[in-house]
């Protein structure tokens, strides 16, 4: 299926829950969130229902999102049964990893493969600031117990912020020299509610130019324009990658091949826009396929040229919607 710019939509980003056990700064607010009641919540059937429709019109990649998704009860075994839909080739993960080491053996039997953690310290005392209340350890013992099975790839993302975790940006370069992982920086969003301001926005070419002054990269092909948003670096000398997703100083609209669907049962064609098309009721009201696969194409169609966020209005024209809501 392509859209109105002839772009191929393929790759559909699930949110099953938009409940979360950290409380990050830049996606949460540090109170006062209202949370989805459980009817209003998507049950499994119903995702399970739309992916169906979802393939049937080329769909062939599905990524499980929250909020944090472990923390739905049954997510493991949704994710198995995703696994046996006729025309998807790919379910991957993407998870704060906090419970990651619990569920790393029962992932992995579910066909579970590829998977992205958000990791934005690797400081104990920074990265409980950071997800107000966050165990670091948790997530490296998770980490290691992803690798330890044969996850491939094992992509881990850090949200930099000026003052906050910028002092780290080697570090993770380090990681991504020393282990075989791909680790990926993502320009700072401005989503409703974190409080953070433009000053602490980092444009990914200073990401970039600081590594360079001690590591030699060199470009990796794929990547934005071939099914992802990230530019790829491979790290001379070393195991891993570093890649760099940057929404706000290099548009990559223009290969943008994904669908979003919220917890809630709303499919977005932009993370970027606000609109977005209601599923569940119709679902609930008894539709059939036929009008569902109607709602698809429609959003299909209807999907922009980009989004209008940018540098210098930025905060001022920020998505209204909390990152948790949307599904990332």
């Amino acid at each position: 299926m392509r859209d109105s710019f002839n772009r191929e939509i393929n790759y559909l980003r699930v949110s099953i829950t938009d409940r979360c056990n950290l409380r990050c700064v830049y996606c949460m607010p540090k109170e006062g969130l209202s949370l989805l009641g459980h009817e209003d919540i998507l049950r499994y059937e119903e995702i399970l229902r739309i992916i169906r429709v979802a393939v049937k019109l080329g769909i062939t990649k599905v990524r499980i999102t929250g909020g944090e998704p472990l923390v739905r009860r049954g997510a493991v075994d949704f994710i198995a049964s995703l696994m046996s839909l006729d025309g998807l080739a790919d379910v991957s993960l993407t998870t704060n990893g906090i419970l990651l080491e619990t569920f790393a053996e029962d992932l992995a039997h579910a066909g579970v493969k590829r998977i992205n953690i958000s990791l934005d310290s690797l400081d104990p005392v920074k990265y409980g600031e950071i997800t107000r209340g966050g165990n670091l350890q948790s997530v490296l013992k998770g980490i290691d117990a992803v690798q330890l099975l044969g996850f491939s790839p094992i992509k881990i993302n850090i949200v930099a912020v000026r003052g906050c975790n910028d002092d780290e940006i080697l570090d993770f370069a380090r990681l991504a020299h020393s282990r075989p992982f791909q680790v990926r920086f993502i320009e700072l969003m401005p989503f409703g509610g974190s409080g953070l301001s433009e000053d602490q926005f980092i444009p990914n070419i200073e990401i970039l130019d600081r590594i360079r002054m001690v590591y030699r990269l060199s470009r990796v092909n794929g990547g934005e324009g071939n099914g992802g948003p990230a530019r790829m670096y491979h790290v001379e000398g070393g195991q891993g990658e570093i890649g760099f997703i940057s929404p706000l100083t290099h548009h990559f609209c223009h290969a943008c091949n994904r669908l979003r669907l919220t917890a809630d049962g709303r499919l977005r064609a932009c993370l970027l826009r606000e609109r977005q098309a209601d599923l569940r009721t119709p679902l609930r009201n008894g539709c059939d396929d036929r009008a569902l696969e109607e709602l698809v194409r429609k959003t299909i169609e209807q999907k922009p040229r980009g989004h209008e966020v940018i540098l210098g209005d930025a905060y001022r024209r920020a998505c209204a919607t909390n990152m948790s809501k949307i599904g990332g």
